[in-house]
This record gives C-alpha cells, sequence and structure tokens, in this order.
C-alpha cells in the first residue's frame, strides 16, 4: 500500500512568514529591509530587437504579521477554510518628467469622447479656491491614529532625495501584503524606500496613479485593500483620506482599481462580489442602498440570468451628494481585472466566471460578453489603438479579440499554467504589427507578434467558420440598427426607471465559446523562465521589460 504525502504548503495566512518552530511555536522571520542584486550573465531574453540581459533584482522586504494577528499554529495545507485574499506585488509607475510618455497610434472614432458623467450637473466640479493649486487629502498618515495605520516609515533624507533627483526618473509604487512601499526606482540606493507604510490587517490588493493630476509637488495615488476600504494617498505631503470605510459603500474585498481617465476626482473599484463602484475621492461616504426604480434584490435574482448588469445607482443620478457616484453589478462572480480602451469610451471587464465583458461606460451598458475556453479570466490588456483586447486566464491560454469585428482573433498557447497579467509594448506597435506579453504561475515571461495577415484559421472548418462569422456580423449589423432606432427615446437620468423598464431592451450580443479547430493559434516569438516565484505583474519600458512576483521585482535591460 502506497501513501502519497501532501504536497508541500504555500501559505497565504500570516504563518506563511515563519520560517521555522521552536517548542511547538512558530518563528516568524522579519525582513527589515530590501535587498537589491545586479546578476551577470544570468537571464538573457532574445527579441528581434535585441538582447534584454537582467539589470536589477530586487527582494521587497515581506512585513511579519501584525501582533494582534494570532497566529496560525497548524496549518493544513489541505483544509478548505478560505484564506484572506492577497496578491503578489504589484507595481504603479509614474513619472514626472516625460520619460513615460508612450508612443500614441491612432484611435479609430469620430472624435473625443466625452468624460463620465458630463451630462450630469450634479457632478459639475465646483471651483478651486486655491486657483490651480490640487486639493490634497486632510489626515497625515505620519501622524495618524488611526487603528487602519500600523506603522510609517520615512527615509531619514527624504526630502534631500526628492529635490536631488532627475524629474524624468522613475518612482515606483508597490504592494507586498500589508506593506505598501514608494521606490525611487532612479536612485543609487533604489532598494531604500522613500516611504514604506504598514497596515494593520489589510493588505493593499491594488494600486493606481493618476496622471492627469501628477507635477513636481502632488501625485494622487488610490489603493484598494483585502478589507474593501481604499485609501487616497498623496505621497508628497504624506496626506491620506479613508473612503468606503469599514466598508460601508461595499464590504468586500477591493480586486482592482483605477482612475477614469481624464477625471482628477473620479476612480472606479472592482470588488470580489462582481459589482463596479465608482467613487470620488473628495466626497464622504454614505451607507448605500439601491435608489429608486433600480432592480431589487428579488429582481435580480430573478433576472440575473439574463440581465448582464444591473444598475443599483446610475452615474446620471441627481443624488450625488455622497459616494458612491455610480454602482452597476456584473454578476455574483468575481471581477478579477479591468482596463479601459484608449479612445476613453469602452471598458473591458474579466470575471472568474470566465466571462469577458465589453462596455460602454459612458452609457452604462454592456455590448459584448465572450467566454473563455475554459476556467477563469485573469487580466486584461487593450493595444495602443484600441482595435484589440487581450486576455490570460485558467486555460493556460492568451487569447485575443477584435473589437471592430466582435469576434475571437485567435488563441496563444505556450503557458503551462495560468496566466496572470498581460501588456502591450506601445514601443513596439504600429498600424500593421503589434508586440505584447505575457507572465504567469509557471514563473515564464512570453512575447508575442502578431498581425491580422499572418493569421489563418484551420482549413478544415474554414467554410463553416466563414458562415458564422458572416452570420454574427449580420446580427451585429441589426444590433446596430436597432441601437439608432432606440438611442433617441433611452434615457436613466435621476435613475427613475422601473424594475421592467431595465428588462424591456438588453443590448449585448453574447458569443459562444469558438471550438479550438475554428480558432487560428499563435506561438510565442520567445519564452524564458525569469524567476522561481509565479509572476504576477508586467510592465514595458522604451528600453526595458519589468516583472514582478510574489516576493520582488526585476527589470531586464535590452543590450544591442
Amino acid at each position: 500500500m502506497f501513501v502519497l504525502p501532501p504536497p508541500p504548503p504555500r501559505y497565504t495566512v500570516p504563518v506563511a512568514y515563519a520560517a521555522g518552530a521552536s517548542n511547538g511555536m512558530a518563528v516568524p522571520v522579519v525582513e527589515t529591509n530590501n535587498i537589491i542584486s545586479h546578476p551577470e550573465g544570468g537571464c538573457s531574453l532574445q527579441a528581434g530587437e535585441g538582447t534584454y540581459l537582467l539589470r536589477d533584482d530586487l527582494h521587497l522586504a515581506t512585513p511579519p504579521p501584525h501582533p494582534s494577528e494570532a497566529p496560525v499554529m497548524n496549518p493544513n495545507p489541505l483544509a478548505t477554510v478560505p484564506a484572506p485574499p492577497t496578491s503578489g506585488v504589484k507595481l504603479s509607475l509614474v513619472s514626472i518628467g516625460s520619460r513615460l510618455k508612450t508612443p500614441t497610434p491612432s484611435v479609430d472614432g469620430t472624435g473625443a469622447a466625452s468624460l463620465f458623467g458630463d451630462g450630469n450637473p450634479a457632478l459639475a466640479a465646483p471651483p478651486v479656491k486655491e486657483g490651480l493649486k490640487r486639493r490634497k487629502p486632510k489626515n497625515n498618515i505620519i501622524k495618524s491614529s488611526s487603528s487602519f495605520v500600523s506603522r510609517v516609515i520615512t527615509h531619514e533624507t527624504a526630502t534631500k532625495r526628492l529635490n536631488d533627483r532627475n524629474p524624468d526618473g522613475l518612482f515606483a509604487f508597490a504592494n507586498i501584503n500589508r506593506a505598501f512601499q514608494w521606490l525611487d526606482l532612479s536612485a543609487k540606493q533604489k532598494e531604500e524606500p522613500v516611504t514604506k507604510i504598514l497596515f494593520t490587517k489589510a493588505h493593499m490588493i491594488s494600486h493606481d496613479i493618476n496622471e492627469l493630476t501628477k507635477s513636481a509637488s502632488h501625485i494622487d495615488v488610490v489603493m484598494g485593500s483585502s478589507a474593501g476600504d481604499i485609501i487616497w494617498y498623496e505621497p508628497m505631503s504624506q496626506k491620506y483620506a479613508r473612503i468606503n470605510k469599514n466598508g460601508v459603500v461595499n464590504n468586500s474585498p477591493v480586486t482592482h482599481i483605477k482612475w477614469i481617465p481624464g477625471s482628477e476626482n473620479l476612480f472606479m473599484a472592482a470588488h470580489a462580489n462582481g459589482q463596479l463602484v465608482v467613487y470620488d475621492k473628495e466626497k464622504e461616504d454614505a451607507l448605500f442602498t439601491p435608489e429608486l426604480g433600480s432592480p431589487s434584490a428579488e429582481t435580480m435574482k430573478s433576472s440575473s440570468g439574463r440581465q448582464p448588469l444591473q444598475i443599483l445607482k446610475s452615474v446620471n443620478s441627481r443624488n450625488q451628494k455622497t459616494n458612491p457616484v455610480a454602482l452597476w453589478k456584473l454578476a455574483n462572480q468575481k471581477i478579477t481585472q479591468f482596463a479601459f480602451s484608449p479612445d476613453r469610451r469602452h471598458l473591458a471587464v474579466v470575471l472568474e466566471d470566465g466571462s469577458l465583458r465589453v462596455m460602454d461606460y459612458l452609457k452604462e451598458e454592456v455590448l459584448d460578453i465572450f467566454r473563455s475556453y475554459y476556467g477563469g479570466l485573469i487580466c486584461v490588456c487593450w493595444s495602443p489603438d484600441g482595435k484589440y483586447i487581450v486576455t490570460g486566464g485558467q486555460d493556460d491560454l492568451v487569447t485575443i479579440w477584435s473589437l471592430p469585428e466582435r469576434k475571437i482573433v485567435a488563441r496563444c498557447q505556450g503557458h503551462n499554467s495560468w496566466v496572470s497579467a498581460v501588456a502591450f509594448d506601445p514601443w513596439r506597435c504600429d498600424d500593421r504589427t503589434y508586440r505584447f506579453g505575457s507572465v504567469g504561475d509557471d514563473c515564464r515571461l512570453l512575447l508575442w507578434d502578431f498581425s491580422v495577415g499572418m493569421l489563418h484559421r484551420p482549413r478544415v472548418h474554414q467554410a463553416n467558420a466563414r458562415q458564422r462569422t458572416s452570420m454574427i456580423v449580420s446580427n451585429t449589423q441589426h444590433l446596430n440598427r436597432h441601437r439608432a432606432d432606440s438611442g433617441g427615446n433611452r434615457t436613466r437620468s435621476d435613475s427613475q426607471e422601473t424594475a421592467d423598464t431595465y428588462n424591456s431592451y438588453d443590448p449585448t450580443v453574447r458569443h459562444p465559446v469558438e471550438p479550438r479547430a475554428r480558432t487560428a493559434l499563435l506561438p510565442p516569438i520567445m519564452s524564458k523562465v525569469v524567476g522561481e516565484d509565479p509572476i504576477c505583474w508586467l510592465g514595458f519600458q522604451e528600453d526595458s521589460i519589468m516583472t514582478s512576483s510574489l516576493e520582488g521585482i526585476s527589470q531586464p535591460e535590452i543590450s544591442s
């Protein structure tokens, strides 16, 4: 008789910080300092533009659990108890100068899209008394007495470092468990954080920087936590504000957060209960109840199979004194990520139920629902021209979708585990050819090049595929005609429609899963294991590629 031992544990609970045991008690490892190394002759990546060599490998210090957390003495790796939500190291990059200005290819469209909420006078921004001076949060995070913030550590020469640095240098904001670090990647001692914030129990899962409001004296950062609380943080002044405090609007974890393009105050947060919530950083919170005319709880349960979007509060509502500005429910499953299109009109949302939902978020409509080959979808991004959407998920595939044609373009096979992040390289995309990368739990970085002309479907089912495509196009044209005919009569202002009105018209096209035999298959141009830990973030620079794993950051740089 053979006994199969359980696999070694991969802890996502506080005991993960324990290196061993003494008298039956876990001994925590307290890492106080980041560690940087510069490997020579290590990981090299071959691509058409040259060879990428690993320049920096930065290991972020893992914070110990807060003393108020009860240690788990005998963790069972096979236990089915849900672990607290967490994420690996994610980065938000910003340059005050011109370094991060990326190429801007032409975007299809008749003109610039209006801003979110422009038609609602209740959302008109009040005049700023300080002139051009940006509003900052009210509370000092260093002197904070809040139980949410445990400790703040600032560099002893932080002011001098900020005054002497190159304005074109790169700032990075990084999360690791309950710690949030502000790093200067252009400094000689880039491993020394300018500021390090330790939260009491909450883990910061996602964060974003407002590119519109950044300046030499101001950076707006929002971060969403595993507790559901959101922090608006201004690092230059060390001021902060707490939004959705104690989950007053939504008490589920924030899985993804982004500033709404073109807005100084509004940002969008995805929550683990399937809701998208728009907040205003300067508004107070209030206990949220669905507005009059929105579907009731019973209506949502009965119509969840038909209605892809329940508007619990519309952006056109006149009740805009408190947060939320808008609140939409997409599903009962977790929203894993979303991305705004370059034309500032469309929103691509991926969910744990395996769906990709393309929204016209200005009109609060879901236009298309696509499905993964199997399993949930984890990550999503747009091509720089807004024509294509790329997703990755639990089916180990990267998938390319066409927005104009409203169909799948190709599946990209090369990963051996879940795909955790995808991103386009805007410096190597043009009107005909696209470059994007993907990373996953298999510790691999893959690069992909594609153009429409190089994609070919399998010959066996070309006739059937051609017929299927024409049917989808015909349905799409009919949908567009119906939308044009009825667009003038459809209004959602004041959120005063009845529940029946919400179900009277559904503009969504639900696309079936395309069989693999009818879908083009794209191989990677480069595949490389770049570490020992699962990779969870990917970003492109003009001369380098940055990745982050569960414990740190690496930056291969191109060398000719």
